[in-house]
This record gives structure tokens, sequence and C-alpha cells, in this order.
């Protein structure tokens, strides 16, 4: 099983699906039973998307789930209190260590430890060189190339949420979430405008959509979004309870209502110039 997939694209739109990952390496020895760790992946979210490679859309996704290793974090975000030995690089405790989902997650969003064991610094090194660093390089590489033909990017980091926040899972537990959190870290990472407008185009489809609330974007937007430079990184969350069953994770009636939706956004940015967008 390769770790990470990335399919090129022509177009100036790059779409990455990095917790959706259902491929559980054997050398994760996890405590808590899969079904638990389970409900912590962006499960079928590479579904939704499936269509995008055949408009041209460069897609990367990653395998390997993310409580096995977060690759919507930054490197420095290691919670030093899993490992039994010591760690050489700098460390930050930052809001998502605290809530035990830095770059190796120590809980669930439930709060459900994921280990009955210490890991090893070589353990967390080999994950992060086996899955942290091809997935960054893939985004990385596929951003750069669509700016190079079109002159700007429009990236889209493709997440989805529980209808209610567990009490690990952000800030905010017990969040009643709405359809869509737009992330653009405060308009730090894409222009505003563009967030405002994939805004606009869901509430006129009927959706509920919050922006930067509670979900602002993390590492994939933050690191690769220059709105000055014409690279526009936004973080799109999607509530699982519009495709599936969060009990069950199977697919329901909805995804057929949301996917062709998802597609027509997809296409619309697809012919949108974000340079042609204006603040009211």
């Amino acid at each position: 099983m390769r770790y990470v997939t990335c399919r090129p694209g022509t177009t100036a739109l790059v779409l990455d699906s990095p917790h959706s990952g259902t491929w559980y390496p054997e050398d994760f020895r996890h405590a808590c039973d899969l079904a638990t760790l389970r409900r912590a992946e962006d499960t079928h979210v590479e579904k939704l998307y499936d269509f995008a490679p055949a408009l041209g859309v460069a897609w990367i996704e990653a395998h390997f789930p993310r409580s096995y290793l977060d690759a919507n974090r930054d490197l420095t975000e290691l919670d030093v209190s899993l490992l039994a030995d010591p760690w050489p690089d700098p460390v930050v405790d930052g809001p998502k260590v605290r809530l035990g989902k830095g770059l190796v997650w120590r809980l669930t969003d439930d709060g459900v430890p994921l280990y009955d064991r210490l890991l090893t610094a070589e353990e967390v090194r080999l994950r992060i060189e086996r899955c942290w660093r091809p997935y960054h390089e893939a985004v990385a590489q596929a951003i750069d190339a669509a700016h190079r033909r079109h002159g700007h990017v429009i990236h889209i980091n493709c997440h989805s949420m529980p209808a209610v926040a567990g009490s690990h899972a952000t800030e905010f537990p017990g969040m009643v979430h709405p359809d869509f959190v737009i992330g653009d870290r405060d308009g730090t990472t894409a222009d505003p405008a563009l967030t405002r407008w994939i805004a606009g185009f869901l509430e006129q489809r009927g959706y509920s959509v919050s922006i930067n609330h509670p979900y602002k974007g993390v590492e994939l937007v933050r690191r690769y979004g220059r709105p000055a430079g014409q690279r526009h990184s936004i973080q799109l969350e999607i509530n699982r309870r519009l495709y599936m069953d969060e009990a069950t994770l199977e697919l329901h009636a909805g995804y057929e209502r949301l996917k062709p939706h998802l597609r027509e956004l997809v296409e619309a940015l697809l012919a949108l110039d974000p340079r042609g967008l204006h603040d009211d």
C-alpha cells in the first residue's frame, strides 16, 4: 500500500484530502479498538471528490489514518508526553497538542487514549518520513505547478466534521456544526472575497455556512496559502451528517444530493479567476 497518492492536474485548482485514509499500518499498535479509532477519519471524503482528476484538478490523498500521523500539523506540534525517549527537534505546546491531537494523536475526539504504551522517537521519525514529508511534498509540488501554469492557484484542503463536536475535537466541545465551515485563517491564507464567494455559492444551494468558526484551517493552508502572491488556500469542512451515518460509517441518500453540488462548486472554481474578485 502506498502512503500517499498524487494525481497531477492541468488546471489552477488543487484539492487534497489528508484525513480520509483507512489503511492502518501494522506498526500502529494502538490500544483502543478500531471502531473507535475509525470515527477519527474524514470517512468517504475521497469519494465525494472522486470526479476531480477527470476535470484536470490535481488530487492528493493520504491513505494512512490521521490518528497515526496527522499531515495537517506542523512538525513542531508533537506531544512529547507520548515518547519514551527524548525528541531532538523543537516542539511547541499549542492548542491541538493540549487537546491530544498533535502530530501524533494521544486522544480521540472523545478523549479515549490511543495507546497503552510510549512510542519511541524512531517510530515517530519513521512516520514523518513515510507520511508527512511525501504528503507535503506532493501538495507543494501541485500548488507550484498550478501557479506556474496559470499565474494563480486555488487550493482546497478537503475535510469532514462530526455533526456535534466531541469533548476533545476542538476548543468548542458540544458545538452543533453547520453544514459547511470554510477556513482561511482570518483572511491570511486566501483572499476573503474568494472565501465569501464559496460561502455564497453553498448558501444559494440551501446549506448553512460558517467562516473561520470553529475551524480556521491548520497547517496545510497556513503553510501554502499566500494570497498576495495569488496562492489561495482554503480549508473546507463538510458536516458528515449530510452524507453518512456517523455510527456505522455507511453512506446514506444525502450523498447523492451533496456530491453533484460539490462537482458544481469545483467546476465553478475552475471557471473563476480570483484576481477578478473584489470586496463589496
